[in-house]
């Protein structure tokens, strides 16, 4: 039997993806209250600019006293789309004191605070949600939080930024140099005026962080996760990775350490082989690798961001807290019983693709394997090519530390016959 008294919800930000929640609230209203088991109301949006015309939102529902909403007391849900840390941080806290349940897409506050704001959400008794916060329409949140539960999940690898996907998709497949690239994916509308959250990796360092914590049931803050951005890739790392069979994306790397005693969080551009799943990702599409003891190899796959997609995991979300309150229930919170430590960057083992030019004599290619010797760095396979005194030596290594690796590099570059390092690249995936 369906309850009349509808549940009221509260939207902060009314923008691309608002917009659209408030939309489908209201032409899908039926089939929400049919899900649900009640009816859900549209009670306030807060916004910036009140004049501006917002289709379908009667204009009384219009505030730009978000704080006041928040408190009415009478909010069942209040659905967080504005982003940022403040003020979110502290709406998001006094919507769950007056008594209503979250539902945020903010990666930004949950990859900073979202131990704090689980606690605060506990301690009320409410719901925090936040599917959207990770790759858009992908469900991934809540496979991880909920479908493998029961399982122990060793690594999550994925594309979880559209932008940045697009603009090494099309250095790839054209030929293109970065920055015309980056102008194409503007014109498109799929990167940001200023880039420099996407192409520096801080908007998949954020989603990293999230993935961790859930995955590892420990706690893994923004400031855990190794950061480096993609704006150094070139077309020549692309024709590199060609020769070895790869391709290159900006990953976010979640991995159990083998002993099961640390965890690691990472992003940075990657070389992975053509005949991994990942490596056909397309466009500004995001997908995410998990890997499990039970369960095996799962992948989920989709569009990563825009209005509609993020609204329909903001909606999903939506449903499910509407539901706990009527049944008197909570969902999941945190779990960090695990409590592992994040190991360093410097103790991430994984394969090196080092590019170098040097001189093109005798020699040269002794000297640059006994310094990967003394090192402790285990070579693949080495590729020379040289013209006129100079020459392009392009080393793979099998598995290394990072700092090892590091070494390595500095030591090479004292050599007087390493005129330079081309490019350092990660190769992961395999």
């Amino acid at each position: 039997m369906m309850r009349t008294r509808p549940l009221k919800v509260a939207l902060l930000g009314c923008g691309v993806v608002g917009s659209e929640v408030a939309r489908i609230m209201t032409t899908h209203a039926a089939d929400l209250a049919a899900r649900i088991g009640a009816p859900v109301e549209l009670a306030g949006v807060a916004v910036r600019r009140p004049d501006k015309v917002r289709e379908g939102i009667p204009a009384e529902l219009i505030t730009t006293d978000a704080t006041a909403l928040v408190k009415r007391g009478d909010i069942d849900v209040v659905v967080e789309l504005i982003g940022g840390i403040e003020p979110a941080r502290s709406l998001i806290t006094t919507a769950f004191e007056h008594g209503a349940s979250v539902v945020s897409a903010n990666k930004a506050l949950l990859a900073q605070d979202g131990a704090g704001l689980h606690a605060i959400a506990e301690e009320q008794n409410k719901d925090l949600y936040y599917e959207a916060a990770v790759a858009g329409a992908i469900p991934l949140i809540r496979p991880l939080r909920e479908s493998l539960a029961g399982d122990k999940v060793n690594r999550v690898l994925g594309i979880v930024n559209g932008t940045t996907n697009f603009i090494l998709d099309k250095m790839d497949s054209t030929g293109a140099g970065y920055q015309e690239a980056l102008d194409e994916a503007s014109a498109l509308g799929y990167a940001e005026a200023d880039p420099t959250a996407d192409v520096e990796g801080f908007d998949a360092a954020a989603k990293a962080a999230i993935l961790a914590g859930i995955a590892f049931h420990t706690r893994v803050g923004l400031d855990d996760v190794y950061r480096e951005g993609m704006t150094e890739v070139t077309a020549a790392d692309f024709a590199s990775a060609k020769g070895m069979g790869c391709t290159i994306k900006l990953l976010a790397i979640c991995e159990r350490a083998a002993d099961g005693g640390s965890v690691t969080a990472r992003v940075h551009p990657a070389m992975i082989p053509l005949a991994h799943p990942l490596a056909s990702v397309r466009g500004a599409y995001n997908a995410v690798f998990v890997e499990s003891d039970a369960a095996g190899q799962l992948m989920f796959y989709g569009p990563g961001a825009g209005g509609a997609p993020t609204a329909s995991a903001v909606l999903g979300d939506l449903v499910a807290v509407c539901r706990n309150r009527i049944s008197g229930a909570t969902g999941p919170g945190a779990s960090a019983y695990t409590q592992l430590p994040v190991s360093p960057m410097g103790e991430v083992v994984t394969r090196y693709h080092i590019s170098l030019d040097v001189a093109d004599k005798p020699g040269v290619l002794a000297q640059v394997a006994t310094v990967f010797a003394e090192h402790g760095v285990s070579i693949d396979t080495v590729r020379q090519q040289g013209k006129d005194g100079e020459a392009s030596l392009v080393v793979v290594t099998h598995h290394a530390s990072d700092a090892s690796l590091n070494g390595t590099v500095e030591a090479l570059r004292s050599l007087d016959t390493v005129r330079g390092v081309a490019s350092i690249m990660r190769v992961e995936g395999e």
